[in-house]
């Protein structure tokens, strides 16, 4: 270890910055989602915080190059690393909860939140060619060896934590763990330790382990309505217990997105537009199993199953941390005969199912934020090739009728069109300015609706809410063109 010490920092340092990386996505997506804008943000900021540590930890270098020096630096990362918890919650929720441009707090929050300890591990590589440079003649290969050591560091610390840390510890543990490791090698790289020198540090790993700690106390005190706070392999979930007038909801929230909601007093669920999933029993009177992509809290699944005794229903969810606490907190019983839940991509789901449905339901959109791969042309051809005869589509998406933010219903209507024989839209909430985004259903219909005559009156107050006179000039989402989406 001794001998190559400044090539187990660099590895390490290389690493460290990607877990760092793919740390601020997640700390950041409750205040600001997960959008390609976000993404583009959060990388960008992070690139030039990284060039300019290469910059400057050059120039120190050449001025005055010590290994005690880089233990320093490294020391100082840490701390910076060890103050995340406590701004996630005193920067960058007061950020959003003072501005709506969301580009705009990514990054500013990202810039002093990651920008800093990914500044200064930047500083090591150059800092590592400075330190090793014995032979003048050599430095090329030199620099080319430390630049690779970094770069495989970077690698291997993005697979680790995107697959294995934070869907298992979380990203409090990973930003303790990051600082804990910085600490430790700043320990290890520095020379001649005096007992005032290890005095020194035992007092500033205990304030750096307080200070995450202190984080976590923050945090609570400002987020009392959150019960559970999980990272998962695909996003961050928090579940809320929110107090209304006169009773109280627990919530499900996804990224900024509220996914599922319901009355903890009735166990109704709070979202109205889940209600026109129901349209399907008018539409195909014969309609005995039903896809459902995006389970979220499971809240339609439960309603669906406890209303239709005699239909069943799969749901294909890509998130197995999202059926755990669906069971864990919304009640789920996932040992119902009648429920099938596949653990899979929605996409993926359409492509290669052997099952034929009556309907298929998409709840899988989050405004502009949803996974392009369902919006698209041929996503919609592979789902009416698995719809059986007179099968139908009913898909819940956020957008306005008419404006500035009516892209996303319009890409849609004319792909729809250009699949289905017949497209229908509604309405949620007809009190809703059609340029204010909103809950719209649309209905695409596989060959001729087999109508339920008998349920009419039923559901007579959903199907009043048809947008008759809907039309559409956008061009037609396809796999190659998909204009919406994350």
């Amino acid at each position: 270890m001794k001998k190559y010490k400044i090539e187990v920092t660099v590895f390490l340092c290389g690493a460290l910055e990607m877990a760092l990386e793919l740390v601020a996505a997640r700390v950041l997506s409750p205040y600001v989602g997960c959008s390609n804008l976000i993404w583009t943000t959060i990388i960008g900021v992070m690139l030039t915080s990284m060039s300019i540590g290469y910059w400057l930890g050059g120039k120190l270098a050449d001025k005055d190059p010590s290994v005690n020096r880089l233990s320093n630096l490294i020391l100082l990362g840490a701390i910076f690393t060890s103050f995340i918890p406590i701004l996630e919650t005193v920067l960058v929720k007061k950020f959003s909860e003072i501005s709506q441009n969301l580009v705009l707090i990514a990054f500013i929050t990202s810039g002093i939140i990651f920008g800093l300890p990914s500044f200064i591990l930047a500083t090591v590589s150059p800092y590592a060619v400075k330190l090793k440079d014995k032979n003048p003649e050599e430095i090329g290969k030199l620099s080319g060896k430390i630049s690779s050591l970094s770069t495989i560091g970077s690698i291997v610390g993005t697979f680790i934590s995107g697959f294995v840390l934070i869907p298992n510890l979380g990203v409090r543990t990973i930003i303790l763990s990051i600082t804990l490791i910085l600490l430790i090698l700043s320990i290890l790289l520095f020379e001649n330790k005096s007992k005032k020198y290890f005095l020194m540090i035992i007092i500033l790993g205990i304030s750096l382990i307080g200070i995450n700690f202190l984080g976590k106390v923050i945090f609570d005190i400002k987020n009392r309505d959150i019960i559970e706070d999980v990272d998962s392999e695909y996003s961050r979930i928090w579940v809320k217990k929110i107090e209304g007038t006169n009773t109280s909801y627990k919530t499900l929230q996804v990224d900024t997105g509220l996914e599922s909601y319901i009355n903890q007093e009735t166990g109704e669920m709070g979202s109205r537009y889940l209600y026109y999933y129901d349209l399907f029993d008018y539409f195909q009177k014969d309609a005995k199993n039903v896809l459902l992509i995006g389970g979220a809290a499971y809240t339609y699944p439960k309603y669906y199953l406890n209303k239709y005794e005699d239909k069943e229903i799969d749901v294909s969810e890509i998130d197995p941390k999202m059926t755990e606490i669906a069971t864990r907190q919304f009640d789920l019983d996932i040992n119902n005969p009648r429920l099938k839940i596949y653990h899979q991509d929605g996409r993926s789901f359409l492509n290669y199912t052997k099952n034929k449905y009556d309907c298929i339901l998409i709840d899988a959109f989050k405004g502009l934020n949803a996974p392009f791969e369902l919006t698209t042309y041929e996503a919609m051809k592979n789902a009416k090739n698995i719809l059986k005869d007179n099968g139908i589509v009913i898909t819940n998406i956020i957008s306005s009728i008419e404006g500035d933010n009516s892209d996303f219903i319009k890409y849609e209507y004319n792909t729809y069109k250009a699949v289905f024989d017949d497209v229908k839209v509604y309405q949620v909430l007809p009190q809703i300015d059609s340029k204010v985004e909103q809950n719209l259903i649309l209905v695409g219909i596989k060959g001729n609706s087999n109508i339920n005559e008998v349920k009419y009156e039923e559901y007579k107050e959903l199907l009043d809410m048809e947008i008759t006179d809907f039309s559409s000039d956008k061009k037609i989402v396809t796999d190659n063109y998909a204009p919406i989406g994350n």
